[in-house]
């Protein structure tokens, strides 16, 4: 069976939730914004056509909008680490990388973001 290494990528998913630790950040939702990479080896899933043996990106996606939505986080840090984990932690999973940006956090600036990247080891 072929080596087949993919990548699915998670653009743009604009979710809300409360980030930041003034005081208007922790009474008002903000938009945030999630890419994340996953990598995973594919030669299974494309032989056998088994959603077991490949990441389900749906069921990936409604856990990260659940989390997001329904936690509050001080720093980009620490939700950019816990979607990290959730993606890291899928089936099959071989390495992760999550990019969150905060809209209109500084004044000049378009964004704000955080990446943070994990690998397995073999």
């Amino acid at each position: 069976m072929p080596q087949l290494n993919a990548q699915i990528h998670i653009e743009t998913l604009r979710l809300r939730t409360y980030i930041g630790f003034n005081e208007t950040e922790k009474q008002n939702k903000q938009d945030v914004v999630i890419n994340a990479w996953i990598d995973y080896c594919a030669g299974e899933a494309s032989q056998s056509d088994d959603i077991d043996k490949a990441v389900n990106y749906r069921t990936l996606c409604k856990k990260i909008i659940h989390h997001v939505e329904n936690n509050r986080f001080l720093l980009l840090e620490k939700l950019t680490s816990e979607v990290l984990s959730l993606c890291a932690n899928a089936n099959n999973v071989t390495a992760a990388k999550v990019t969150i940006s905060k809209p209109h956090a500084l004044r000049f600036a378009d964004s704000v973001s955080l990446t943070l990247s994990t690998q397995r080891d073999a």
